[in-house]
């Protein structure tokens, strides 16, 4: 083996263990607690997890084995197994995806716009016949690849796990209903949906950046009356006490009489008595501003991590189309024109979407890190 397989077989690897950790650790994350069910986001998370754990398994980590020893050692049985799960896995994966994007638009619509009210999507009955229906059309689209593959020498006389369909138009056939309606349709819902989730997050902004004008804006309007009405209570009340002295035809005392004392000076307090008044007894305290208009009103807890899921979503859906947008593309160009290195460089991109796609939804749930309670 010289360096630059070594180099292909080393990343190759790299890229399966961490596809091995990342969809372990969704499959275990989504697993229910003891004290409750299991919920729909749950179901959906746990089949995608063991879907990519099918190509991580069975096709990844033999294909990794197999770019280390340079030849297929496997047997003709785990040939037809390896084809049958790597395409079986691809298409489950698809499928699921897609399903999760459409779930996660509905709740986003639901708690935004709807005021969390219920969407269709979120039932385990509904979901389970999904998921059900899911692997059904991966099966019945993959049997060919478990009838139609064997091994054959390749290159250098080293055995190779390759298709061998009958008629080489039959195979085109196929494979232009495989990619049409198990690749390009869900991919095309895929981007839809995300187009849509990304409509509502948008829409969404920019509702809580107009609230939060119209919170400061009541505020100030609050702080602006009070003034207002402050100034004309104290204007009132200098008015009916102070009066106009010149004017005024009736002369108020407010002194103490004076009394005599033994010497017959004056005793007492000549100091006239300040008469404190209630400005507003009648009014009370101005107005204070609510504590409505004071904060600024804020999305729930709820619809906050919803908000964070379907971002994590969006950047699934982003990972997805660059991944199997140009593995759809290779497999097109390797049906027209037959090459090594590019059926090569499409394993390795689909490899590359199992291996990241887990950790965006974990980071999206909040499940990436543990938490030890002491």
């Amino acid at each position: 083996m010289d360096a630059e397989q070594l180099i292909e077989s080393l990343i190759r690897s790299l890229m399966c263990l961490a596809g091995i950790l990342g969809n372990n650790m969704l499959a275990i994350r989504s697993l229910p607690g003891k004290k409750s069910g299991i919920r729909t986001n749950e179901l959906l998370f746990i089949n995608l997890a063991v879907s990519n754990l099918i190509t991580n398994y069975l096709v990844d980590l033999p294909d990794t084995i197999v770019d280390f020893a340079g030849r297929w050692f496997f047997g003709e049985t785990f040939c037809r197994v390896f084809s049958f799960c790597a395409n079986l896995s691809e298409t489950s994966s698809i499928l699921t995806t897609f399903f999760i994007s459409i779930f996660w638009h509905q709740k986003l619509v639901g708690s935004l716009k709807r005021g969390g009210a219920p969407v269709q999507l979120d039932s385990l009955f509904l979901v389970g016949c999904l998921t059900a229906g899911s692997w059904t059309v991966a099966v019945a689209f993959n049997v060919p690849h478990y009838i139609y593959v064997g091994v054959v020498r390749g290159n250098e006389s080293h055995l190779d796990c390759v298709d061998m369909f009958p008629e080489a138009t039959a195979a085109q056939i196929y494979e232009i209903f495989y990619l049409t309606l198990a690749n390009a349709l869900p991919i095309a819902g895929i981007v839809c949906t995300c187009v849509q989730i990304v409509i509502t997050l948008f829409q969404n902004q920019n509702r809580i950046r107009g609230h939060d004008s119209d919170a400061t804006k009541a505020i100030a309007e609050d702080k602006h009356k009070g003034v207002d009405k402050t100034n004309d209570d104290r204007s009132v009340s200098t008015i009916a006490v102070g009066g106009n002295t010149k004017d005024s035809p009736i002369q108020v005392y407010t002194g103490v009489p004076p009394s005599s004392g033994p010497n017959g000076g004056l005793t007492g307090n000549n100091t006239p008595f300040k008469k404190e008044t209630n400005t507003d007894s009648d009014d009370g305290p101005p107005p204070k501003p609510s504590k409505s208009s004071k904060m600024p009103a804020k999305p729930s807890h709820s619809a906050g991590a919803q908000v964070r899921a379907a971002k994590s979503v969006v950047a699934v859906a982003s990972v997805f189309v660059v991944c199997w947008v140009t593995h759809l593309l290779l497999r097109i160009t390797n049906n027209i024109h037959t090459s090594s290195m590019v059926k090569e460089v499409a394993s390795y991109i689909a490899a590359s979407y199992t291996c990241i796609i887990p950790y965006i939804f974990l980071y999206g749930v909040k499940k990436l890190s543990c938490s030890c309670k002491r």
